[in-house]
């Protein structure tokens, strides 16, 4: 009688790019491949920990109907100190409301990819609560601020491992199903935008004034589906280069780029999930049903391969 295989799945980091995993596990659900164990890195600790927490649904609602109004309250937009986004607020957020349970109680083996900040060393997190492994493991810096864990600093798991596959090969997963959402994002350029207006008025405005003003004029320009480049506020923007947030975005997507070609070169996974997801920029959480339709669809492309490794 042969051995039954364990299927783990591994989730890559890539931002707002990420939500594609939740349609991925749609796919493999609606054609009854069950998963045996998940494990994830970054926006990949979020998908899996809400699949292994029995939550996957519920976020699955929360994402596609998130505006830029819910992501800027997320935002230490008054002072940031080492994050744009305060990881506290989005991770009592979970925790109130989707769940936090420890991690050795799920039903489903989990386990989230973080980095020592101090050692440079990966940081496999297996035990404990849910909530603080996701927030260790999504603090991308410049973006999250740090999340402390005892006496060490932990960061975006992305920066040593961004496709967990070989997390999941020490979990004990015989046939590895793995996601990375970088695969398309070096080398292309973005359609060209129009120049952004200032939509400011005439008078004082409050702080939360301001914000949902700035909020309504985000939610606007994303739907038209727009990347999030804040300081392009002028026509003479392409002669001044790059703005700050397109310097630190495409350096995290170099970044992410070469460590994963390097990690998947040396630990290939059996089926290799590649959606295209370039369109979609670093913070552009709100385009979630684009990105979860992409992971349906090139799930699809994979499924004879899949099958037939699966036997």
């Amino acid at each position: 009688m042969s051995k039954i295989k364990k299927i783990g799945l591994a989730l890559g980091s890539g931002s707002a790019r990420g939500w594609s995993h939740i349609g991925i596990i749609h796919g493999l659900r609606e054609e009854g491949i069950e998963i045996d164990m998940v494990c994830g890195t970054s926006i990949g600790s979020i998908v899996g920990g809400a699949l292994a927490a029995g939550v996957l649904d519920q976020l699955d609602k929360w994402v596609c109907e998130l505006s830029w109004s819910d992501i800027l309250g997320f935002m230490d937009i008054t002072l940031p100190r080492s994050g744009l986004i305060e990881g506290e607020k989005i991770a009592n957020f979970f925790r109130n409301d989707l769940s936090d349970p420890n991690i050795e109680d799920l039903s489903l083996p989990f386990a989230a990819v973080a980095t020592d900040m101090l050692s440079g060393r990966e940081v496999w997190l297996q035990k404990g609560s849910l909530i603080d492994a996701i927030r260790a493991s999504i603090s991308l810096p410049g973006i999250f601020t740090p999340f402390k864990q005892k006496d060490r600093w932990l960061v975006d798991g992305g920066l040593v491992n961004p496709v967990p596959v070989s997390l999941c090969r020490a979990m004990g997963a015989d046939i590895v199903i793995a996601v990375n959402l970088n695969s398309d994002i070096m080398g292309k350029r973005k359609p060209a935008r129009k120049d952004i207006q200032s939509v400011s008025k005439k008078g004082k405005i409050g702080e939360h004034g301001l914000r949902n003003q700035l909020a309504a004029y985000l939610d606007n320009t994303m739907k038209r589906g727009r990347s999030l480049v804040l300081s392009r506020f002028g026509p003479d923007h392409a002669d001044r280069g790059p703005s700050l947030f397109d310097v630190m975005a495409t350096s995290v997507n170099i970044m992410q780029d070469r460590i994963t070609k390097q990690r998947l070169a040396g630990d290939p996974p059996d089926i290799l999930i590649l959606p295209r997801l370039a369109h979609i920029g670093l913070l552009e959480f709100n385009r979630a049903e684009e990105a979860i339709e992409e992971g349906r669809r090139t799930l699809q492309l994979m499924l004879p391969l899949l099958k037939d490794i699966i036997g």
